[in-house]
Parts: structure tokens; sequence; C-alpha cells
């Protein structure tokens, strides 16, 4: 599926354990958050339309081109195709989503970025999407979602691995109708302050896109990814399977969504 039209951005902090691993508590030291476990907030990775780096779209399904001079981590996630719906004001009113997929959102590590958009995007091939999507029968309880775990691997010289931990969706801090309020919320109002941006001005100037985008956030790292960077010849997997029917390996299935890049 290509977004070029769509407004594409993540979800800072909505894994347990996540962002201390990463070392970007700092970067939110200032965010105060309606509760203590909420997350921190959205920010861009690709704007159509935008002159600006962010107008450069960063998603593949097959490769991962690696930020010049710059360590980089994978980050595993769950994305949502949603459509996005305004009242007359222009204002977000509804976020619906129709599809799920497994997410690369691929993040350089580096201190005093202004932004979290910074780290986020640095040209062609910096993201990864899975090929494959499955359609959302209804994002609340007892939907298709309920029974999904999200996993990930890196195979380097050969072997398999694991990089980000097995984890339920409904691990989530914000899932389901919760998040969505919330991600509304974010996109009517979240002004420009500390890491994150002004979102009500990014979607005018993108032209109030019709879909939107969202990874929804990166699990915890298992003990290999916490410690080991990207490198040349990798080979990442970002997989998530029904439990009830399937296993965490990376062998696809019907019920299966596995994300595949080789990192150049």
């Amino acid at each position: 599926m290509d977004f070029r039209n769509a407004i594409c951005f993540g979800v800072a902090g909505n894994f347990a354990h996540h962002l201390e691993q990463a070392g970007e508590l700092e970067d939110f030291k200032d965010v105060i958050t309606e509760e203590a476990d909420a997350p921190k907030g959205i920010f861009p990775f690709y704007l159509p339309h935008s002159d600006t780096f962010l107008g450069r779209y960063p998603i593949s399904s097959t490769t991962l081109t690696l930020p010049d001079n710059e360590d980089a981590q994978v980050e595993p996630e769950i994305v949502l195709a949603c459509d996005v719906i305004y009242d007359e004001n222009k204002k977000v009113v509804s976020l619906v989503p129709k599809a799920f997929a497994t997410f690369n959102d691929c993040t350089i590590r580096k201190e005093g970025a202004p932004k979290i958009s910074y780290k986020k995007s640095w040209g062609d091939d910096s993201k990864g999407i899975a090929a494959k999507f499955i359609n959302i029968d209804k994002f609340s309880k007892g939907g298709i979602m309920d029974n999904y775990h999200l996993c990930s691997f890196v195979k380097r010289d050969g072997v398999l691995h694991e990089y980000g931990v097995d984890a339920p969706l409904l691990g989530y801090g914000y899932f389901y109708e919760k998040l969505i309020s919330w991600l509304i919320d974010k996109m009517n109002n979240q002004k420009d302050f500390g890491p994150l941006e002004d979102m009500a001005m990014h979607l005018k100037n993108s032209g109030y896109p019709a879909t939107a985008l969202v990874s929804i956030g990166a699990t915890a790292y298992a003990p290999f990814g916490e410690s080991h960077y990207l490198q040349s010849g990798d080979e990442i997997f970002v997989v998530a399977y029904d439990a009830r029917v399937d296993d965490s390996s990376i062998e696809d299935s019907p019920t299966k969504i596995v994300l595949h890049q080789i990192v150049k």
C-alpha cells in the first residue's frame, strides 16, 4: 500500500520501558501528560506536500537504508491505516482504523535533536511497513486484534536474534477507544512544545488528508536489541501473529504479518 497522500505520524511512549531503553526519557522531561502512563505525544514522520525533509516519502517494504554517520535501532510497532473525518471547521472528529500491519519506526539515537521527527526520517527507505495489511473488523475489545502479538528479530551473520520482546497488542498503554480519543485530541490540540510539534498546523499544511497512517508505539527491547545498533547486511523481521493459531516464527501464514527488510 502507498501512503504518499496520507499524513503519517507515530505515538511516543505507548509501551512500558521503551523510552527508558531508547534513552529518550530526557527528551520529554517537560512534557506533562494527563495520566502517569499516558503516551508523551505524537510526531510526524511524513507530511504530504511539505517542502521540508518530512516531505520526502520514507517508507519501504523491502529495504532499510541507514543514516550517514549515525546509529539507528529498529522500533517494532503496529501501524494503523485510518480514515480521517473533519467537521466544517476542519477539526478532526473521527479517526477510523481500517487495517493494520507491522511497522519499523527506525530511529536515530542521538542526543540534542530539537524535535522527535529529526530522528525519525532521513530520506528514502528510512521506515519499514509490511506489504500485507489485515482488515480490522472493529477497533475495540472483541475484535480481530485481541489475540495478536508483536515481536521482532534481526538476523546478523546468519544468526537470528530477538530484537524486541514478544508482547500482546493488549499490552499497549493506550489501545482501542482510549487510544482513538487521545489521538483525536492530539491531532487537534497538540502544540509546538519541546520535542513535540503543532499537529493541527501540519494537517492544514498537508491539505487535510483523508487518510492517516499511525504507528502506535514500539515495544520494549530484548537484550540484543537494547545493546546492538543496526549494521549493513542485517535482516529485519517485524511480526504480528494471532497467538491462537500461529507462533512467533518469521515464517509467513495467512493470519500472520511479516515485515522483512534488508539493511543497506
